[in-house]
C-alpha cells in the first residue's frame, strides 16, 4: 500500500465530512464571496484553526485574483500547492547517523506514546537497525507490560524496572546499555503528563538533561505524541511541552478515529515542529513517515 493510499485510509472518516464538503464546493460554481467564505467554513470545521483558515482564504483569494483564475477547481490545484508548502515549511531529513541515536517521545496521557514507541521500534527493526527500547512510563504497570509484548512482536530488546522507580535512573542505566550492546536507535517512553504541571514537567528535563549528559548530542529527537482527536487543544499542548523541551517533531496518532485532518495544517502553521510520523491504524505496521505532499492530496482527494 502506497502512503497516499496509507494516508487515505487512515483519513477516512475525516474525508467523509471534511473532504466530501471540500468536493461539493469544487465541483462548480462561480468565483464568488460565498464561495471563500464557506471554504472558510469548511476549513475551520476541519480542524485548520480560525486564524490559519482565514489567511489561506485571504492568500487563495488574492492570488486567484493576480493570476485571473475563473474556475473552482483551479483555486482547489492552489489549495493544494498551498498545504502542501505550508506542511513542508520546516520538514527536513533526520538520518539515524549518530549510535545509538536517541529518540525520546513525551506526550499527554492517553495520547498513544507506548504504542508509537513499540511501532516506531518495528519499523527501524526492519531497516536492519539494532533497536533498544526503554519503558520510561514506570508510573503505569500496563504500559511497562505493554511494552514488554509489543518489543516481543517486534523482535527488539527492552530495558525496565519495577513500577514506580525513578524515570531518570532508568534511562541513565539505558544509555549505559545502549553503548554496551553496540545499539543503532534508543526509543525511549516517558510516562503522560498534563502539560500545566510544573513538577511533572520538571521531572520530564531531568530526563532529558541525564540523557544529554549521558550521550554527547542526545537525544536525537524529541517527538511529542499528538492525539489527533483532541483538535486545537493540541496546539496548546505542544506548545507548552515546547517551552520545555526542544521538541524536534511531531508523532500524529489517533487519526483513523474520529479526527479531522486539518490538525495537521493547524500545528505545523502555529508552531513550525515537522510532522515527522503518522499512526495509520492499530497495527504494528501501521505507522508512516510523514510525507507531506502526499498528505495534502489524500486530505483532498486528489
Amino acid at each position: 500500500m502506497s502512503l497516499i493510499e496509507q494516508f487515505k485510509k487512515s483519513l477516512s472518516r475525516s474525508r467523509s465530512g471534511f473532504t466530501d464538503r471540500l468536493n461539493s464546493l469544487f465541483a462548480g460554481g462561480e468565483l464568488n464571496e460565498e464561495f471563500y467564505e464557506e471554504l472558510d467554513e469548511i476549513l475551520v470545521s476541519g480542524d485548520t484553526g480560525v486564524q490559519t483558515s482565514l489567511m489561506m482564504v485571504e492568500q487563495l483569494k488574492e492570488e486567484a485574483r493576480q493570476q485571473k483564475i475563473k474556475t473552482r477547481e483551479e483555486v482547489r490545484e492552489l489549495l493544494l500547492q498551498k498545504l502542501t508548502g505550508i506542511l513542508s515549511s520546516e520538514q527536513k531529513e533526520v538520518e539515524a547517523s549518530e549510535k545509538p541515536h536517541v529518540i525520546l517521545l513525551v506526550g499527554v496521557n492517553g495520547s498513544g506514546k507506548t504504542t508509537s514507541a513499540a511501532k516506531l521500534a518495528s519499523l527501524y527493526h526492519k531497516q536492519g537497525k539494532k533497536v533498544l527500547l526503554v519503558a520510561g512510563d514506570t508510573f503505569r504497570a500496563a504500559a511497562v507490560e505493554q511494552l514488554e509484548i509489543w518489543s516481543e512482536r517486534a523482535g527488539v530488546d527492552l530495558i525496565k524496572q519495577q513500577a514506580g522507580s525513578d524515570p531518570s535512573a532508568l534511562y541513565f542505566d539505558a544509555m549505559n546499555s545502549a553503548r554496551a550492546r553496540d545499539v543503532d536507535v534508543v526509543i525511549g517512553d516517558t510516562a503522560g503528563r498534563l502539560h500545566s504541571k510544573y513538577n511533572l514537567m520538571e521531572e520530564l528535563n531531568k530526563i532529558y538533561r541525564i540523557v544529554a549528559r549521558s550521550i554527547p548530542g542526545a537525544p536525537h529527537q524529541v517527538l511529542m505524541v499528538v492525539d489527533a482527536t483532541t483538535g486545537q487543544n493540541a496546539v496548546a499542548q505542544a506548545n507548552s511541552f515546547n517551552e520545555t523541551l526542544p521538541l524536534t517533531g511531531l508523532v500524529l496518532t489517533k487519526l483513523d478515529g474520529t479526527a479531522r485532518g486539518g490538525i495537521v495544517i493547524s500545528i505545523q502553521d502555529n508552531l513550525n515542529i515537522p510532522v515527522r510520523f503518522i499512526g495509520t491504524g492499530e497495527k504494528m505496521e501501521d505507522i508512516a513517515p510523514f510525507d507531506p505532499a502526499g498528505f495534502a492530496r489524500a486530505l483532498l482527494d486528489v
